[in-house]
C-alpha cells in the first residue's frame, strides 16, 4: 500500500523529534495532476509522496518547510491550474483545480501516526479525520464515502478519509497468470485473495504478492468465501474447464463490481451454453467479462495480467 510508506516516513521523523508537514489533496476537478487523496510529507531534510508534481508541488514543498517553523497546525489552499485566474495560480496550465490541506505534525501527533501505521500493516481499515486543530484516526471505522471534505474557510474545515484497502480482488486459481496478476495488482492498492485447490503448486508458493492464500478442497466453497459487493472484483483462472465451471457456479448470482473468466473462445462458448441451459441468472451471465481483459493480443502471463488489470481499472474508474 503506497500510503503505508508515507505514514512510516512520518513516524520515523517524529520518533527522532523532527516535525513533518503533511500535505493532502482533499478536492480535485478537471485535469488536475493531483487527485483526491494524494499525499506528501515534508521534513526539513527530505520528503515522501506527491501531490501532483510540477512547479505547483515545488512551491508547496517550500511552504511546507516554512510551516515546520510555525506552531500553526493546519491550513487549506486552493490552486487553479490556468493562467487566466487572478489568484491562487499554481503555475501549471493543465486546467482544473485542486485543494490542498497542510497540517503540521510533531511529537504530540505521534500516537495517532503509530495507530495508522499499525492498522495499515495489519491490512485493517480506519477513519482519518483532520480539522484545523487536530488529527485523529479511528481504527475499524469505515464510511460510505472514501473521502469527505467540508470547508467554511481556510482555517475552518473537516477532512475525512477511509484509510486501508478499499478494493478487494479475488483470484481463483494459483497458476502463472495468477502470479503475474497478483504482482501487478499488488502495486495498485488492491487487497488480493488467492484461492487454489492444489496444495503444493509451485506458483502458489512463489506468490508473495497476495495478501491471503487460501487452499480449498473444492471451489464450491467460494459461495461462502467470496462476498458480494460494489468493491469486489473476481477473476477466475483455474487450470481447467471443470474447475472453472465449479467456481463460476459457486459465484452464480452474486452482485460484484467485476467478474471475468480466463479461457479460450470455444471453451467459454460451451460454458455459457451450459449455464444458460441450467438456468443460471441471465442478467448475471450478461455481466461476465469474457474473453477477460482488454483485447491486446496478449500471449504471455505478464501480458495477460496487464490486459486484465487494465480492464479492472477501467471498470473501477467507471
Amino acid at each position: 500500500m503506497r500510503d503505508l510508506k508515507l505514514w512510516k516516513f512520518i513516524l520515523q521523523k517524529l520518533e527522532h523529534g523532527k516535525p513533518v508537514t503533511l500535505m493532502c489533496v482533499v478536492e480535485s476537478t478537471g485535469s488536475s495532476p493531483g487527485r483526491k487523496g494524494f499525499k506528501m510529507a515534508v521534513a526539513a531534510d527530505e520528503m515522501c509522496g506527491s501531490i501532483g508534481g510540477g512547479i505547483m508541488e515545488h512551491k508547496f514543498v517550500e511552504m511546507a518547510k516554512d510551516k515546520l517553523l510555525s506552531q500553526e497546525e493546519a491550513l487549506v489552499k486552493k490552486q487553479f491550474h490556468q493562467k487566466s485566474v487572478g489568484n491562487n495560480q499554481s503555475g501549471m496550465i493543465c486546467s482544473g483545480e485542486q485543494t490542498i490541506l497542510m497540517f503540521r505534525l510533531d511529537q504530540a501527533s505521534q500516537k495517532v501516526i503509530e495507530n495508522i501505521v499499525s492498522a495499515l500493516e495489519k491490512n485493517e481499515t480506519g477513519l482519518l479525520r483532520i480539522t484545523a486543530k487536530e488529527i485523529d484516526f479511528q481504527n475499524g471505522i469505515s464510511s460510505r464515502e472514501k473521502f469527505e471534505f467540508n470547508m467554511h474557510n481556510e482555517k475552518e474545515f473537516e477532512y475525512k478519509e477511509v484509510l486501508g484497502y478499499e478494493h478487494h480482488l479475488y483470484i481463483i486459481g494459483g497458476g502463472h497468470c495468477a502470479l503475474a496478476l497478483s504482482k501487478l495488482m499488488h502495486s495498485l492498492d488492491f487487497y488480493i485473495h488467492l484461492f487454489e485447490e492444489r496444495q503444493e503448486l509451485n506458483t502458489m508458493m512463489e506468490n508473495n504478492f497476495a495478501h491471503e492464500k487460501i487452499i480449498v478442497k473444492d471451489y464450491k466453497e467460494l459461495e461462502e468465501l467470496i462476498p458480494a459487493g460494489e468493491k469486489k472484483y473476481v477473476v477466475v483462472m483455474t487450470f481447467g474447464y471443470r474447475t472453472d465451471n465449479t467456481a463460476m457456479r459457486a459465484l452464480s448470482g452474486k452482485e460484484l463490481k467485476y467478474l471475468g473468466v480466463l479461457g479460450s473462445v470455444s471453451k467459454m462458448q460451451q460454458l455459457f451454453k451450459e449455464w444458460r441451459a441450467d438456468g443460471l441468472p441471465a442478467e448475471w451471465l450478461d455481466k461476465i467479462y469474457s474473453p477477460v481483459g482488454l483485447q491486446i493480443k496478449s500471449e504471455t502471463p505478464e501480458e495477460i495480467a496487464i490486459s486484465i488489470a487494465a480492464q479492472i481499472i477501467q471498470v473501477k474508474n467507471g
